[in-house]
């Protein structure tokens, strides 16, 4: 085969980490409304026989621990799903969904309940579907649910540890979480079982109500691992051809649910490993084994027998769960990221005459980052795509459609793209919410909230922070009278610094959001805003208030290093704030491996290209962090030449030099592995080598340190007016309370802000 398709998308990887020279793009990323009035995102389009009321699709967001244990969608899944209606979205998907508990052992726990809604247990669960479908249906939403045979390779593995069930597979294929663990491949008859399991939940969906079935394809779960001769390397039986599983399963959802019900397929052109990984592709032993994948033309040529079999839209993306950050595209890729592989399907649909079975083009729904609304209009007037599929963004604001519809653009929560309130919860127990908008996934529980106070209080909040601005907003619009001070010239608190480098670009959209929400609420509410003044316990008695709300974010530390106190030595936030302090700089060493080190020694390394050395004590960098941000940036750096020093203790920080007690035994983890995750510490990994000790004193050469060792609250003005009780009731909330992210400061502004 040519590979004509593949090429081009080589092409597409190799301008994913220096993408942010082009203006352009970094244009593209902004909340405009240059395009207004948005006439192709609101037009109407027909999917099979069904009719959409615009191009814009809720994407699937992983819906666990939001049904109860038999799997009904319970309170809090369905009013969250109703939000978006409401919303204005035309076409949502649901998170995925169990084709049959049975099928893979990782889908359940202990006790046969897991954290995933289900069609297949009981039919009481029935009852929570069709009320989630008939409320979409009363805003006038269509609704697909997403279907998922299995998870295959990427299911959790405790399935072995405590069930001493063996993970499955297509063929003998590792465990992503655990590599050690091997999954056993299906036989046939299972994979015809599967099948079977999948046209019979397809039927109960129409039976339902449900307006669609969405397969889940793509991203390395277990239809992609029998779809793909990169995890599919069976040589005998009925599905050794690597099409065939695919291919039968919408056989049969077509033979259980007839011609005119719509079938969505989710599907990446090609997990671009190769382009990935490049020569590491031949050196680890993990990857090794997935050499042979699907190219775009190979994947294209599936495309075209799916849709023969009955398939009648796609939303294509790139990767898997060996490079996560591709499907689950971070903060840092650019804004609209694989507009151009929806344009490539098609025109690839359009030269080969492929129709859908009734006869009509098959709609290709474009995916990543295109929550802006010129770059989702432009996408679809110059038709590289027929919709646009939002995920984060409409947890951000599910408002969207609404308010673009309306040109109310600045008005639009935007995503920040961090992924911890969305998928960085589902590996620590949580579901799905959001870090900017407190209401996500809570809807049933402020199914109240912004009541008229009866007892309007003065009100002091000190810091403009998301904090700050979220709870002071929120009590304003409630009737309390408030002021806000900041000691700066606009809102925004750490979150300005942060916003420096410009693969941060989305935190800018996200300051500039606050501070327009602190204009509208002045204009109609009793909000006063005080910037460049540092309040005092002076200031806050003088005014009388009968509440004082403490923001006051954090102070970095400074660990008790020699040296430390050296010019050459700078604080992150001081280098964020004014990057001049190293312009004439060539080599730098970041002390600490935390986001912000890492953050710092991108933008170090890609805009003013430095040598850049990171020095972190403990074994991993960016720990805490959701996978997809984490090893797109760890990616990154290794491919840009920024060194990694884990395990490494700074001694002594010399004038032009940095001494460091690095442990050089070959048990301490590779800084630079992308392709297998960190387990978080509640989980044991039996396998996991004891980190032993072989350290040596090496020295680095160094024109500037900076510090990026983490912080600590700031919050001595608190206790002071606790102390001297400055005002019958006084809060702590944000960073000054606990040095934390976006999402808790917001979720604790927004729940006083409603309970004050």
């Amino acid at each position: 085969m040519e590979n004509k398709y593949q090429k081009q998308i080589e092409e597409l990887m190799k301008n994913l980490d220096s993408w942010f020279e082009d203006p352009k793009k970094l244009e593209d990323g902004k909340m405009t409304s240059n395009l207004f009035p948005y006439n192709k995102l609101f037009e109407p389009i027909q999917i099979n026989k069904l009719k959409i009321k615009n191009r814009i699709v809720m994407g699937p967001m992983g819906n666990v621990s939001m049904a109860d244990e038999t799997g009904k969608p319970n309170e809090k899944m369905i009013q969250y799903f109703l939000e978006r209606a409401k919303g204005g979205v035309g076409l949502i998907t649901s998170g995925m969904t169990p084709v049959y508990w049975k099928d893979d052992p990782s889908y359940e726990d202990l006790n046969s309940t897991g954290i995933f809604p289900r069609l297949d247990s009981h039919r009481s669960s029935y009852a929570g579907w069709r009320e989630l479908v008939e409320g979409c249906h009363a805003y006038g939403s269509r609704f697909f649910i997403q279907l998922a045979p299995g998870m295959g390779r990427v299911g959790n593995p405790e399935c072995l540890t405590k069930k001493k069930k063996f993970p499955i597979s297509s063929s003998f294929n590792p465990n992503w979480y655990i590599p050690q663990i091997p999954c056993r491949p299906l036989t046939d008859r299972e994979c015809r079982r599967i099948i079977n399991h999948t046209g019979q939940i397809a039927s109960d969906s129409k039976e339902l109500g449900i307006d669609g079935v969405y397969l889940h394809g793509h991203s390395g779960y277990l239809i992609e691992q029998m779809t793909d001769p990169a995890y599919n390397r069976r040589k005998l039986g009925r599905f050794s051809n690597w099409q065939t599983f695919g291919l039968n399963t919408v056989n049969e959802i077509r033979k259980r649910c007839g011609k005119f019900y719509p079938i969505h397929y989710r599907i990446d052109l090609s997990l671009v490993l190769h382009e990935t990984y490049g020569d590491r592709m031949k050196s680890v032993k993990v990857l090794k084994k997935f050499s042979n994948g699907r190219t775009a033309d190979m994947t294209l040529d599936y495309m075209k027998n799916l849709v023969e079999a009955g398939v009648d839209a796609f939303d294509v993306d790139l990767g898997g769960y060996d490079n996560w950050w591709m499907p689950h595209p971070p903060n840092g890729m650019p804004p609209g990221v694989y507009i151009e592989l929806a344009d490539m399907v098609k025109r690839y649909f359009k030269e080969n005459n492929i129709k859908s079975n009734i006869g009509l083009s098959i709609p290709i729904i474009a995916v990543g980052k295109l929550g802006y609304p010129d770059l989702a209009e432009r996408a679809l007037r110059e038709d590289k795509c027929d919709m646009v599929m939002l995920a984060r963004p409409l947890l951000a604001d599910p408002f969207w459609p609404n308010k673009v519809y309306s040109g109310r653009i600045s008005e639009i929560i935007p995503c920040i793209g961090d992924h911890e309130g969305c998928l960085g919860q589902l590996a620590i127990g949580g579901h799905p919410h959001c870090a900017v908008n407190p209401r996500t996934a809570f809807e049933h529980k402020y199914n109240n909230d912004m009541s008229p106070t009866p007892t309007p209080k003065k009100i002091a909040v000190i810091g403009a922070g998301p904090a700050g601005v979220i709870f002071a907003c929120t009590a304003a619009k409630r009737g309390h009278d408030v002021t806000i001070y900041d000691k700066n010239k606009k809102a925004g608190g750490m979150i300005i610094p942060g916003s420096k480098p410009k693969i941060k670009f989305e935190l800018q959209n996200y300051v500039d959001y606050l501070n327009n929400e602190l204009k509208r609420t002045k204009k109609s509410f009793k909000l006063t805003t005080q910037f460049n003044t540092l309040v005092t316990e002076e200031i806050l008695n003088k005014e009388n208030f009968e509440a004082i709300v403490l923001c006051t974010g954090t102070k970095p530390l400074k660990p008790p290093i020699d040296g430390v106190t050296l010019p050459s030595v700078i604080l992150g936030v001081d280098f964020l704030n004014n990057p001049t302090l190293v312009e004439n700089d060539k080599e730098i060493v970041i002390i600490g491996g935390s986001d912000v080190g890492c953050e710092i020694a991108h933008m170090l390394s890609f805009e003013m290209n430095k040598k850049v050395t990171i020095i972190e004590m403990t074994p991993y960098f960016m720990k805490k962090t959701c996978t997809s941000n984490r090893h797109y940036m760890i990616y990154n750096l290794h491919k840009n030449g920024v060194k990694l020093m884990n395990c490494s203790t700074v001694k002594r920080i010399n004038k032009n030099s940095v001494e460091v007690s690095q442990n050089i035994s070959k048990t301490v983890p590779d800084p630079y592995i992308t392709w297998t995750p960190i387990l978080p510490d509640n989980i044991e990994n039996p396998f996991k080598k004891k980190i032993k000790a072989n350290n040596e004193i090496i020295t680095i050469n160094t024109d500037k340190v900076i510090l990026c060792t983490g912080s600590q609250p700031k919050d001595d003005l608190y206790y002071k007016c606790t102390r001297n009780r400055i005002a019958s009731e006084i809060h702590n909330i944000g960073d000054s309370f606990s040095c934390g992210r976006v999402l808790e400061a917001v979720k604790a502004a927004y729940a006083l802000g409603n309970s004050i």
